[in-house]
């Protein structure tokens, strides 16, 4: 396996990252629902050591020459940050990151959670490469999965299933990338996803067939070498009705694709079994829990619909 990101030039750590305008998002009404839960960065895999690979030399540079003997390089930052979308929000902040998400995409994608895709250097130098947020239309979702999930219990909604459903689904949902590390070029990002959608091709199909590889090819190839992704450009990798698949970078579409299968394989990548960022999915997987959990009241009407009944017979 090829180590996907190419840094040819070490970078020392900057301020927040300021995202770049969006496209004006209306707000929510007041009776939206509030998410609030914890969002933090999963553990990053070490790079394989392959010898062929044209990069490595790169890498093995920029880790002799920026790492100092008494291992202070490191930025320190939290690994816990809350995510909460209020009746009127206006954005959220990746918490290591400082990338701004807006809380709304469009009409009605709601942010479901943030994250940060890392890479790990020999093991000896973690890379905060990009921040994410995942989208989803709370409104298709309660359509789709409402008759499943409608009447479930708490320890119901927990189940793993609720995410697999959605990931398998065909609701409109977005992955927005938001780029942190400045020397990032198109060519690595084009590289680490035949690296990282090749292999969940291959899981799901079970199969290197060649529609997988001319599938895959047709995907990256969208990420042209004329396309430039400074520190805090946009991504964004959206599935639509009829498992399409567009991609937009800095807001320009660059392409589209219809296929189920490239749809669950990128979508895996982050809220699958083993997904870029642990803490975001599990963020994911409450805030989409909480689409289907009752209020108080209603949960004790649902187990008692005779006091409706009886609170009209007395008034």
């Amino acid at each position: 396996m090829g180590f996907p990101f190419w840094f040819p030039q070490y970078q020392p750590p900057k301020p927040p990252v300021k995202a770049r305008p969006d496209v004006p998002s209306r707000s929510l009404s007041a009776s939206a629902i509030a998410f609030s839960v914890a969002a933090g960065v999963s553990t990053a895999a070490a790079v394989s050591q392959n010898s062929n690979a044209p990069i490595l030399q790169d890498a093995l540079n920029f880790v002799l020459s920026n790492i100092s003997p008494n291992g202070n390089n490191n930025r320190s930052s939290p690994l816990w940050g809350s995510l909460s979308l209020a009746a009127d929000p206006s954005s959220v902040n990746e918490p290591k990151t400082g990338a701004s998400f807006p809380s709304v995409l469009g009409d009605s994608r709601r942010l479901l959670g943030v994250g940060v895709r890392r890479k790990s250097v020999f093991g000896l130098k973690n890379i905060d490469v990009y921040a994410f947020g995942v989208y989803a239309d709370s409104g298709e979702i309660k359509e789709v999965l409402g008759e499943k999930y409608g009447k479930a219990s708490h320890s119901e909604l927990e189940n793993k299933e609720l995410i697999d459903d959605l990931k398998n689904s065909d609701v409109c949902m977005t992955v927005r990338l938001q780029i942190v590390y400045g020397k990032l070029s198109i060519r690595s990002v084009r590289s680490a996803f035949e690296e990282s959608v090749g292999n969940r091709l291959q899981k799901f199909s079970g199969s290197e067939s060649s529609d997988n590889k001319e599938l895959l090819q047709r995907f990256t190839s969208l990420f042209k070498d004329e396309y430039k992704i400074p520190r805090g450009s946009i991504i964004d990798l959206s599935r639509e009705l009829g498992s399409v698949v567009r991609t937009t970078i800095d807001g320009k579409e660059v392409g589209s694709i219809q296929s189920k299968l490239l749809c669950r394989s990128i979508l895996d990548l982050y809220i699958g079994d083993d997904p870029f960022d642990r803490k975001a999915k599990e963020e994911i997987e409450q805030n989409l829990a909480s689409l289907f959990q009752k209020s108080p009241q209603e949960e004790k009407q649902a187990n008692h619909p005779w006091l409706l009944n009886k609170t009209l017979v007395f008034v």
